[in-house]
């Protein structure tokens, strides 16, 4: 069994992803981490390596075919990856939504622990608008994927109003469901 796990900045997709490999005993990948090793090795932010990515396909190319070649070679994991839903189209592929207000709540909350500073707080919410919009514009102009359409998805769960271990339970107990009704072992 695949799971896919993509979705917004904030949403919770790694502790979705943490807690589904847990559950149904999965090994556990991330695009992102694909992503943040590229960054680092460039000595450059997320959003500056987005920002390139808008204009060098190369990059995405490279984080994508890493995650072809995972479900070339395995077939019981999770990842949590923006579009791994389009390169893993065998598998359970759960989406997570969460406002961008929220989103940047969160962030901050996962970067620092104490009282939110309302200009950190406006900050991260244009940077999580930002990052969301470069992904969206390469994944259309590289793939022809709308990441809005979400009839793409087994499974949409939008996390803004739940509270952490709530929706790592609501999305655990969608998975269960589908696969009960599609008979996956």
């Amino acid at each position: 069994m695949i799971i896919t796990i993509s979705g917004d900045l904030g949403s919770g997709k790694s502790v979705v992803a943490d807690a589904a490999a847990k559950k149904y005993h999965l090994k556990r990948y991330s695009a992102g981490d694909f992503v943040r090793e590229m960054a680092k090795e460039k000595g450059i932010s997320l959003l500056e390596l987005n920002k390139m990515a808008e204009k060098d396909p190369s990059i995405d190319k490279e984080i994508d075919e890493r995650t072809k070649k995972l479900a070339e070679k395995e077939d019981n994991f999770v990842i949590d990856s923006r579009i791994g839903f389009h390169f893993i189209p065998k598998a359970i592929k759960v989406h997570m939504k969460v406002d961008p207000a929220e989103a940047a709540r969160r962030i901050i909350n996962r970067k620092q622990a104490g009282e939110e500073d309302e200009t950190e707080l406006e900050k991260t919410k244009q940077h999580v608008i930002e990052r969301k919009k470069s992904e969206q514009e390469r994944y259309k102009k590289y793939y022809g994927i709308d990441v809005e359409d979400m009839s793409q998805y087994d499974i949409v769960f939008d996390t803004t109003h739940t509270k952490h271990q709530e929706g790592i339970d609501a999305i655990l107990d969608l998975v269960d469901k589908f696969i009960k009704e599609h008979n996956i072992q």
